[in-house]
């Protein structure tokens, strides 16, 4: 057994595999010349770090949220249906009903089946479908929980992308990105830096875990591998202090976070147009920081710079240098992913003011965006809804994206 686990651990563990050229794992080893590496034991610090983080956040909502979004009328209850065993049997079938009543309200085939559950129930149509509707509802999140959800990652995102900005600013590889490479594997890791990467890692394994908590996203499964992609990132680069480059790619993604959630908060409270700027602005950075920044520095910088950097002609394809930009890529396809979506949302945006521009002052609230409130989960086609305006289609894709 000793034998199997030693093999194992030489294995997860080769200095071929974690390190470039022949560097063994002693020269990570801190000593008395004044530079601090990296240990594989100060990970345990994010871990314990990530359960302050998460209390942190309760309080956060409980007491600071939490009554903003009361004192906006944000309801933290949801109303429930009346139990009703007939319409609650209806309800759990393959193909319920509730759906599609509240999609054609008025189809014939809808109207039987509705007035069929009537008359088993001795309710009125009108009735059962009010109870298909509060039922269905019962499923969602409410947006009061969303709200709270969004404002205290907004807040996190706020602060550390400008902590990691300050960080940063005496940092040579913040300049020049060679830098990050340069003297490889004797870096020091500064106070600054080490609390940076603990509270940004602690952040994620707390996020990672609310994520079967919190409001179920349509993107949950790339979330999840957004996330654990990220933790891997941040866990493998400072095992082998690859940190330099670590912390460039935490400050590229935090630009970003901040405005999407700001959106979803402007949203969830009812400012409409400030959602529209919101959004708009987060487009913009997205695309300078994810799409530009990310792609065309950051990795550019691992695959090419960190072989000259580190001083070898290779570090070969088998080891984690290849695996850690395998991640950034992998990292980099989820975010094409999420720009065509970005992409369809300002698309439907323009069509829809360019459209609202081209109404007559003649046509009803109905025509100009009321269907936008009883659509289903606030998703619009813009070819059934042609004259949506711009408040609504964004407000709703950024509803739909949280």
């Amino acid at each position: 057994m000793a034998d199997i686990w030693n093999t194992v651990y030489e294995f997860v563990w080769s200095e071929q595999f974690w390190l470039a050229g022949n560097y063994t794992w002693d020269v990570l080893k801190n000593t008395d010349n004044g530079i601090y590496h990296p240990q594989i034991a100060d990970l345990l610090t994010s871990v314990y770090l990530s359960i302050v983080v998460y209390t942190i956040r309760i309080l956060f909502e409980r007491y600071i949220f939490g009554p903003i979004g009361h004192s906006f009328g944000l309801k933290a209850i949801v109303k429930k249906a009346a139990p009703v065993p007939i319409l609650e049997n209806a309800f759990k079938q393959k193909k319920s009903p509730s759906n599609e009543i509240l999609q054609h309200p008025h189809g014939i085939s809808n109207h039987r089946l509705i007035s069929s559950l009537a008359k088993q129930t001795d309710m009125t149509v009108r009735q059962v479908e009010r109870w298909f509707r509060i039922r269905r509802n019962q499923e969602r999140t409410p947006v009061f929980k969303k709200f709270c959800e969004s404002s205290w990652r907004g807040l996190f995102y706020f602060f550390i992308f400008w902590y990691g900005v300050y960080l940063h600013l005496d940092k040579v590889w913040f300049y020049e990105t060679m830098q990050a490479w340069a003297g490889w594997p004797h870096h020091h890791i500064t106070n600054d830096v080490y609390w940076y990467y603990m509270i940004e890692a602690a952040f994620y394994i707390s996020l990672l875990f609310s994520l079967f908590t919190d409001n179920k996203r349509k993107d949950f499964t790339e979330m999840v591998i957004h996330h654990v992609a990220t933790l891997l990132l941040m866990f493998m680069s400072w095992t082998n202090n690859f940190v330099r480059i670590g912390t460039l790619v935490l400050l590229v993604h935090d630009a970003v976070d901040f405005w999407m959630e700001s959106a979803k908060v402007a949203k969830y409270l009812g400012y409409d147009k400030l959602c529209e700027r919101l959004f708009f602005i987060f487009m913009v950075v997205w695309v300078l920081t994810r799409m530009i920044l990310f792609p065309f520095r950051i990795i550019r910088s691992t695959m090419f710079e960190a072989p000259t950097g580190i001083g070898i002609p290779t570090v070969g394809w088998c080891t984690m240098w290849s695996v850690y930009n395998f991640l950034l890529c992998i990292l980099q396809v989820l975010h094409i992913i999420w720009f065509y979506y970005i992409c369809l949302i300002a698309k439907d945006a323009f069509r829809g003011q360019m459209e609202k521009d081209s109404r007559s002052s003649s046509e009803s609230a109905s025509d100009s965006g009321g269907d936008i409130l009883e659509s289903k989960e606030n998703r619009i086609d813009p070819i059934k809804a042609p004259t949506q305006s711009l408040n609504g289609v964004v407000s709703a894709k950024v509803k739909k994206m949280s």
